[in-house]
């Protein structure tokens, strides 16, 4: 049985920095990483830090456009895997289904990520380096 491990929160914004500033305004933040383009996922990411360890993925562009118009600001949970490929297999057997590929993902130092939809809603997996 595949083990994940809480890694953040996916949350679909218009303006990453309109949002971190909302973000400092509510909570204690660590530490707030560059504004970075990813163009395998074609959108804007931020990873926030709260002083308690908790992290908050900021993102934005075409691929949440129409959840903010929604207003469904909540995109994704990500859990930490440990074999991204064997993770997806266990998760499909048990009904979820692959929506994007694993893929390098920039923020995360091009570890790959993969997203599945499933009783939990939206996931993305990471696999965490070796």
């Amino acid at each position: 049985m595949v083990k994940m491990k809480m890694h953040h929160i996916g949350i679909a914004t218009e303006n990453i920095a309109d949002m971190k500033a909302y973000l400092q305004n509510l909570l204690e933040i660590r530490d707030c990483t560059q504004t970075v383009y990813d163009a395998n996922q074609d959108a804007d990411l931020c990873m926030v830090t709260l002083t308690d360890g908790t992290k908050i993925e900021l993102i934005a562009g075409k691929v949440v456009e129409k959840l903010v118009k929604k207003r469904n600001f909540l995109y994704h949970t990500c859990y930490e895997v440990e074999d991204i490929d064997v993770a997806i297999g266990e998760l499909v057997e048990q009904g979820a289904m692959l929506v994007s590929e694993p893929k390098e993902a920039i923020l995360f130092d091009n570890q790959r990520v993969a997203f599945l939809t499933s009783p939990l809603g939206l996931m993305e997996l990471v696999e965490r380096n070796q």
